[in-house]
C-alpha cells in the first residue's frame, strides 16, 4: 500500500523537501501532496482565472475558494495530514486545514517550535502527534507504516 501524506502549512522554508528526502532515505511507500506553495499564485489564482476584483475581500475570497478545491480534495484523500506552523507568519489556513482534517477523522501530525505551544494548544490537543522537526515526522511515518522504531 502507498500511503498518501498531505503536507499543509508554512511555505517559506524547505521543511517539505526534508520530509520527502527523509522518507526516500528509509524507502517509505508514501506519496506526498501539498497546497500550491507559490505564494503569489495562491493569492491571485481566483482573480487570474475568474476575473479581477476591485475589492480585496472578493479577490481573496475567489482565491481561497479556488485553492479549497485542491486543499479539500487532497486532505480528503490523505491517509495522514502533516501541518507545519512556521516562525514568521501566522498560518490561519494551516489551522483551518488541521481542524478540517481532524473533523474528517484523519490522523494529524503538527509541527512547530516551542514558542507556538500556547497559541496552538487547541490544535495540538486535536493532533495525534506534535513534533518540532521534519526528522521526527519521518520517524513517526516510519513507525506508523512499518512498525519500525529507531534503536529497536
Amino acid at each position: 500500500m502507498t500511503w498518501n501524506v498531505y503536507l499543509s502549512g508554512e511555505i517559506h522554508t524547505n521543511w517539505r523537501d526534508e520530509i520527502e528526502a527523509g522518507a526516500r532515505t528509509v524507502d517509505l511507500p508514501v506519496a506526498f501532496s501539498a497546497p500550491v506553495t507559490n505564494h503569489e499564485a495562491s493569492d491571485d489564482c481566483g482573480a487570474a482565472i475568474l476575473g479581477a476584483e476591485q475589492n480585496k475581500f472578493w479577490h481573496d475570497n475567489k482565491g481561497a475558494n479556488v485553492n479549497a478545491i485542491r486543499t479539500r480534495t487532497l486532505i480528503e484523500k490523505a491517509d495522514i495530514v502533516v501541518v507545519r506552523f512556521g516562525e514568521k507568519y501566522k498560518q490561519w489556513n494551516a489551522a483551518f486545514d488541521a481542524g478540517y482534517a481532524s473533523a474528517l477523522g484523519k490522523p494529524v501530525i503538527i509541527m512547530h517550535g516551542a514558542d507556538h505551544q500556547h497559541a496552538l494548544k487547541e490544535v495540538d490537543a486535536a493532533a495525534l502527534a506534535v513534533t518540532e522537526t521534519p526528522a521526527q515526522v519521518v520517524d513517526i511515518l516510519k513507525y506508523a507504516i512499518r512498525g519500525e522504531l529507531n534503536g529497536y
